[in-house]
């Protein structure tokens, strides 16, 4: 049986102390780039729950992260969707907290909370004053531990309804929310688990019965594939006290076997067109790319930076400001598990092709490979990827917060404390390497080219729908 947690009912009444203000930072001196410590205290329950506490006592402030180690890449063709779906039905209420009860309580306490899916895994936090820590664990555990219980087939078919009207709004029926799920479908083999967006295709959400979503949850939603997170205002002995106490009980089992699958390489050039009811046409180029933290990955980020960070960016720079033919253009890596992808995307100006548009790219590729970057572009492209990580450690909960950075490092490295082996890798990379990259990744005979052509015909069906292969999406959903 799960303890009662009377505290849970009471809406986090108990009134902060004032905090002093904390002292004035050093000046700072120069010398070589120094990598935020964040001090952590890891332990692992007897049931396989990894935990991981950072304690910050600047405010009274703290975040609570849970992590499974699930996403897209463990679902398989004609099951597809369902580690979204979960997301969704983790919000809808478990045995002890009705739905509702959870989000009342955060609100309560001023707090916040959300979670998200993407290709690799499910994530769920809440960021509230550090009195209301014990409700969150109390809130976290309930849905880890008794989330089944309350899954009946009414609550399932609410949440596939739900579901799918996010996916006709967020990607149906918005301009061009269709362009990626193209790509994809061209850039990745059909058995590669990339190959579908997180949120899935409407025929397998539709055909997933009770037993399907729940036979999903039961293989990876314990804690031998999860992690915990806590950051801020917290003491680390107490807080594995409270954690023994929501977590210890729940059963725990061998954890799942992730399959690996490597993709098929591309070996040519695919070109698709797409209409769409849009104003200007659109073009994409897509490539595979090596997977997150592999050499060539820090590689391409720092290009993508060159590329279009800023309006100095070279292609910001030509297509822009200079010759002026483009709206706007893009450029990045997008780092996962089993493969990355890198995309560049431009919109033109009214009149201007994008066969011109793709020429000039091309020229600029081509440019970046055959002769190092200058200095200076090396150096302001390291210093914002360097600072942006920095910068989003301010938080201690949150997308991307200090919890949020210590369970993703631990899950795909299993090292919580990587953030300064994964900065180094910027660091050390030098101009040619940056070069090499580009020569070797963004080739022309190994790519994806689409063309998004305006027409005043109804907006194209997604491939899934309509029997194609639908493919994975770059930014997970979220709730």
């Amino acid at each position: 049986m799960k303890p009662t947690l009377a505290l849970a009912l009471v809406l986090c009444a108990v009134p902060l102390s004032p905090r002093a203000e904390p002292p004035p930072a050093a000046p700072a001196q120069a010398g070589p780039a120094r990598t935020p410590d964040i001090p952590y205290t890891m332990f692992k329950l007897a049931n396989g729950l990894t935990v991981i506490v950072h304690e910050d006592h600047t405010n009274p402030i703290v975040g609570v992260h849970v992590q499974y180690d699930v996403g897209a890449k463990d679902e398989k063709p004609g099951r597809t969707g369902f580690a979204h779906l979960f997301e969704h039905l983790m919000f809808q209420g478990s045995e002890h907290l009705p739905k509702g009860t959870a989000d009342r309580l955060v609100e309560a306490a001023g707090g916040d909370t959300n979670g998200s899916t993407s290709q690799d895994t499910t994530q769920y936090w809440a960021q509230v004053p550090s009195n209301a820590l014990e409700q969150m664990l109390y809130i976290e555990s309930d849905r880890m531990g008794f989330l089944l219980p309350t899954l009946t087939q009414d609550k399932l078919d609410n949440q596939r309804e739900v579901v799918l009207n996010e996916r006709r709004q967020s990607y149906e029926m918005r301009p061009y929310g269709l362009s990626y799920e193209q790509i994809l479908a061209n850039l990745w083999n059909p058995d590669f688990p990339y190959h579908w967006m997180p949120i899935g295709s409407p025929a397998d959400l539709k055909a997933a019965s009770l037993e399907d979503v729940r036979e999903f949850f039961t293989r990876y939603y314990g804690p031998e594939n999860a992690v915990l997170a806590i950051a801020g205002d917290v003491d680390t002995a107490k807080a594995r006290v409270l954690v023994e106490r929501w977590f210890g009980g729940i059963p725990g089992k061998p954890a799942p076997v992730h399959e690996k699958p490597a993709a098929t390489a591309l070996t040519q050039e695919r070109r698709v067109s797409m209409d769409d009811r849009v104003q200007l046409p659109r073009l994409y180029i897509a490539w595979q790319s090596p997977k997150v933290f592999t050499p060539g990955d820090a590689e391409l980020d720092l290009a993508g930076q060159i590329l279009t960070d800023g309006k100095s960016a070279r292609l910001v720079k030509r297509l822009v400001m200079d010759e002026r033919i483009a709206q706007d253009v893009s450029a990045g890596q997008m780092s996962e598990t089993l493969a990355s992808s890198f995309l560049i995307t431009a919109t033109p100006k009214p009149g201007v092709s994008l066969e011109r548009l793709e020429k000039e790219i091309d020229e600029e590729l081509a440019k970046l490979a055959a002769a190092p970057a200058a200095p200076e572009e090396l150096e302001r492209s390291k210093n914002k990827l360097e600072s942006g990580a920095i910068f989003g450690l301010e938080p201690v909960g949150g997308f991307g917060g200090r919890a949020a950075t210590l369970a993703g490092y631990y899950l795909r490295t299993g090292d919580p404390g990587f953030l300064g082996k994964d900065l180094a890798r910027y660091r050390n990379a030098t101009s040619a390497d940056v070069s090499a990259a580009v020569k070797q990744y963004l080739r022309k005979d190994a790519r994806v080219v689409l063309y998004v052509v305006p027409s005043m015909k109804p907006r194209p069906a997604s491939a899934a729908s309509t029997g194609a292969p639908a493919p994975a999406s770059a930014q997970g959903e979220s709730r």
